[in-house]
């Protein structure tokens, strides 16, 4: 439904309140009031202008397009920004893997509030919340507020608000079934959902099933994925596209020198080192993305119920239940096994398999034959119960609620593929050939029983290449038993929420009434996650990580106010003023208030002026206060790196590293290609118990145009700034490695708290960050929504065209003086999103182009022939060159076509990316673990739809 002035960006939220509108006298009956509740306010009013720019998605908007999926409908708005963590990254760990998450203005999903029905969204212990929870078929509109509103929701209301409300008072039944997959013949998507109500005078219910299914996609089956560094579909690699730790082993002698074993289809004896050859990167390396998902699998089964009943004339119970079963799955290539980085696992003088006899052999060895697995199960709970009426006093009406909100997230996660530390260890150390011809752990004199049980050990030949049997290696059954054990990480987060709010009319002024809201909210959040317990104890090649686990509470209370002061006066017909704060007490951290303030000036009927300005904060998370330690491989760029370092070869960095200092990498070559490596040895981050929350400002204005001489015709723009102070930020490698020798902040310097380096080779061998407050993020920007409807004698055509634009995307994670770093432009940060519908609509057809645009971007220069900007210089450099590839613009191109079938049903068939459109290669890999960003369509789409009404 649209009304007024703002088709395009006012959301409705009609609860009717049943009122006690009774005579007694005259025997009049209750009356229902269309009172009506706008996502970012708690007033309820008649009037719908509002001073925050609020997005409606109806239902039919959900049905007119080919994205099934509650993230992927959400991903296309062009307020929304990159996704936290992509479905094409599938080396990210954690409990939130799986999870789909939405990110308004790129401010950090953590940052934009989910609410279903008004009411909270559980979360994850980092605070995200998993849009992929709700199932589709319960959506009966999307409304997203573009606007800070902590004043009226509480914490992580920065950047936003995504209100999901679902379908209710449904009557009879419904079925649909989609279907879909990219041409390439993968990535088959099946969705099957039934949706049954009956509203009766008293209630209703409705109630509805979904099943979905996404299956992966294969990193080899895309060429943008194939190859790290690709070129184009039919393109070569470019240099350092594969790895050196590969299926087929590799031995390093005394002198340090590299061997592998000759292939040559003969059965060679890999103890014999006469059968090996200098290794050669040429021919021994390997494609880790072959056996890699470049986009990962979920399964989910959700079931969702709706019920309201009135208990009187005046009260009305409301429930809301809802199960999500949902299953996730990605996998990578086999561990990367580097004897030499883990103590205690070179194969032993004494080993059987050593063609090297009399000295340890250090190795590496990719585990290709067991593929590194993640299966991510997450069981959602949730229940809210309300009671909800109305009263009068005079002549104001009152309308009330009070009621429960509990929500629960249990999660399971199942990840195979990386080795035992301890089983390694004994698996290449000594052995020998038992009576039986067969190679056993031990010595003669001292056997140890063959198997993988307790105190049993499986003898293991690293060098041995894939696909080889009979000779120790990992292709033997009894080896993988042996050497690998499955993983199982545990996750659970509860919230609870018991609230109470009023809302009505105060008195009357010349220009309406004055509105009130007000509300009263206790909240609890707890939650852990407990890594794999071989993890905890970093006995296994899994990324060590420590149990999270607490949980906080706290108390707000609000108050809103909507003053009418001017109307029905030149150049005044509507004025109105509102105010609104909220004071919160946590237990973690103390309290804080926040204020808003907001207007609405129609100076004529046609126009409409609007503007906010608003306080807001985001709370520590659990896992902020109370997380873990944990392993990570980081990307970073160490500033005293000789070739593409600040500071490489300055004084300071002489102290600490030899010259000519390179960067140490897991490549061919054993050195960083450029700038943003990822470590070959594991960092350490964590929590902290001390952070205080983040803070922000936020301001919006403006205009909102209905011309008279085009009816139909709605446009609005408005202007945004948003900016957050105090930000919890993850401290990062690069950021301490720069404070230590670009900046000279000796407290960042080697020491056990950050970083130490080898006294000889200068390579970083430990380092330990968690997350602080500290700098600032700022962004600004326009939106621009226009929406135009037009009845001709060859059907109804419609028009849906919104756009951002973002002036400014500013990033400071330190409090030193100097520049902040620009993100605008760069990586996934688009300059402008804009998406356009065009819809026609004739008797029994319709059809719906979409087209889905985002501006170029650039990068870092990694090649010098993808250097389309070598002399760029941006402001935070102080005037310094810093080469860089600048990436031209995508836009992706959506067909639907529908008929409405005479037995109640609607049939249709379209293509997402029907041009099947592939952007160029991002090296920098946005949000993806591939070089190109995470959010682009990877294919074009085939989907054919069917829904059956009863």
């Amino acid at each position: 439904m649209r009304v007024g002035l703002l088709p395009a960006s006012i959301a409705l939220a009609l609860t009717p309140v049943v009122a006690a509108a009774q005579d007694a006298d005259a025997g009049a009956e209750a009356t229902t009031l269309d009172r009506i509740e706008v996502t970012g306010s708690r007033i309820r009013q008649v009037d719908l202008e509002t001073a925050a720019p609020v997005l409606s998605i109806s239902r039919q908007d959900i049905e007119q397009q080919g994205f099934n999926s509650v993230a992927d409908i959400l991903q296309n708005i062009s307020a929304v920004g990159s996704p936290a963590i992509s479905r094409t990254s599938p080396l990210s760990s954690g409990e939130a893997v799986g999870g789909q998450y939405i990110d308004l203005r790129n401010l950090g999903a953590n940052r934009t509030l989910i609410l279903v029905n008004g009411k909270r969204l559980g979360i994850t212990n980092d605070g995200l919340q998993d849009v992929a929870s709700i199932p589709t078929a319960m959506v009966e509109r999307i409304e997203v507020l573009k606007d800070g509103a902590s004043t009226i929701y509480g914490s992580d209301a920065i950047a936003g608000v995504i209100n999901i409300i679902t379908r209710k008072n449904f009557e009879g039944a419904e079925a649909n079934a989609y279907i879909s997959q990219y041409d390439q013949g993968d990535g088959e998507r099946q969705q099957y959902s039934f949706v049954v109500g009956q509203t009766g005078d008293r209630g209703s219910v409705t109630l509805g099933v979904e099943y979905t299914k996404e299956d992966p996609v294969w990193a080899r089956d895309r060429w943008f994925s194939r190859n790290r560094f690709p070129t184009g579909e039919k393109s070569d690699p470019r240099p350092g596209g594969l790895s050196s730790i590969s299926q087929y082993g590799t031995l390093y002698d005394a002198a340090g020198n590299a061997w592998t074993l000759i292939r040559d289809g003969q059965d060679r004896d890999a103890s014999d080192f006469s059968n090996y050859r200098p290794y050669d990167a040429a021919l021994d390396s390997t494609n880790p993305s072959l056996a890699s998902t470049v986009y990962s699998g979920i399964e989910r089964k959700s079931v969702f119920a709706n019920a309201s009943f009135d208990i009187s004339e005046n009260v009305r119970f409301e429930s809301d239940v809802l199960f999500t079963d949902r299953d996730s799955f990605a996998q990578n290539a086999g561990y990367p096994l580097r004897s030499n980085a883990f103590d205690g696992i070179t194969m032993s003088a004494d080993s059987v398999y050593n063609p090297l006899p009399g000295q340890e052999v250090t190795y590496w060895r990719r585990g290709w034959e067991v593929p590194r697995e993640v299966r991510n199960s997450l069981t959602t709970y949730r229940f809210t119960g309300s009671l909800i009426g109305a009263f009068e006093i005079g002549d104001k009406f009152w309308d009330w609620d009070a009621g429960y909100l509990y929500n629960q997230n249990k999660g399971t996660q199942i990840s195979t593929g990386n080795f035992s530390l301890s089983a390694v260890g004994a698996a290449v150390g000594p052995s020998f050939i038992n009576a039986q011809g067969v190679a056993q752990c031990g010595t003669a004199a001292n056997p140890i029983p063959l198997g993988f049980g307790p105190g049993a050990c499986t003898p293991w030949n690293p060098l041995v290449p894939d696909g080889v049997t009979g000779q120790g290696g990992l292709a033997d059954q009894a080896v993988q038993d042996f050497l690998y054990l499955p993983g199982q990480a545990l996750s659970e987060t509860t919230t609870k929420s018991y609230f109470a709010n009023l809302s009505g009319s105060l008195f009357s002024l010349p220009a309406g009434d004055v509105g009130l809201a007000v509300g009263v909210e206790h909240r609890e959040e707890s939650g852990y996650f407990s890594p794999d317990a071989l993890a905890q104890t970093g006995t296994s090649t899994d990324l060590a990580a420590g149990p999270t686990g607490g949980g906080y509470k706290l108390d707000e209370v609000f108050a809103e106010l909507l003053v009418p002061v001017l109307a029905d006066m030149p150049f005044a017909q509507e004025l109105n003023l509102s105010l609104a704060s909220r004071y919160s007490d946590y237990d973690t951290f103390g309290d804080t208030i926040n204020s808003k303030f907001g207007f609405t000036w129609k100076p004529i009927d046609s126009v409409l002026v609007r503007g906010t300005w608003s306080e807001g904060f985001r709370a520590p998370t659990v896992a902020d206060l109370y997380g873990g330690i944990s392993q990570s491989f980081e990307y970073y760029t160490d500033p005293c790196d000789t070739s593409f370092g600040s500071v490489g070869g300055s004084a300071a960095c002489l102290a600490d590293v030899p010259a000519g200092y390179r960067q140490p990498a897991s490549d061919p070559d054993g050195l960083a290609d450029g700038p943003g490596t990822q470590t070959p040895t594991p960092f350490l981050s964590g929590s902290n118990p001390n952070l205080s929350p983040e803070t922000s400002e936020s301001k919006t204005l403006g205009v909102v145009w209905s011309p008279g001489f085009a009816e139909g015709l709605n446009m609005s723009l408005d202007w945004w700034n948003i900016r957050i102070d105090n930000t919890i930020v993850a401290d990062d490698p690069t950021t301490m490695l720069d404070d230590c020798y670009v900046r000279g902040i000796t407290s960042r310097c080697q020491g056990p708290d950050t970083f130490t380096r080898d006294p000889i080779t200068g390579e970083i061998t430990s380092l330990s960050f968690g997350g602080r407050n500290a700098g600032f993020q700022e962004t600004e920007g326009y939106d621009f929504d226009l929406n135009y409807k037009m009845d001709t004698s060859y059907g109804r055509f419609g028009l849906a065209w919104m756009t951002t634009y973002v002036s400014k995307n500013e990033l400071k994670v330190d409090n030193l003086e100097g520049a902040p770093s620009q993100q605008n432009g760069f990586g996934g940060n688009f300059r402008v999103r804009s998406n356009a519908s065009i819809n026609w609509q004739m008797g029994d057809w319709s059809a719906t182009w979409g087209m889905r645009y985002y501006s170029g971007v650039k990068e870092s220069c990694y090649f010098d022939d993808r250097c389309s900007l070598p002399n760029y210089s941006a402001p935070e450099t102080q005037g310094n060159i810093t080469p860089l590839n600048e990436l031209g613009s995508n836009t992706f191109h959506d067909l639907q076509v529908s008929w409405s079938a005479p037995w109640n049903a609607t049939v249709a068939v379209g293509a997402n990316n029907v041009f099947d459109h592939y952007a160029a290669p991002n090296y920098d890999q946005p949000n993806s673990g591939y070089s190109y960003y995470g959010g682009f369509d990877i294919g074009r789409m085939l989907y054919l739809k069917y829904q059956q009404r009863f």
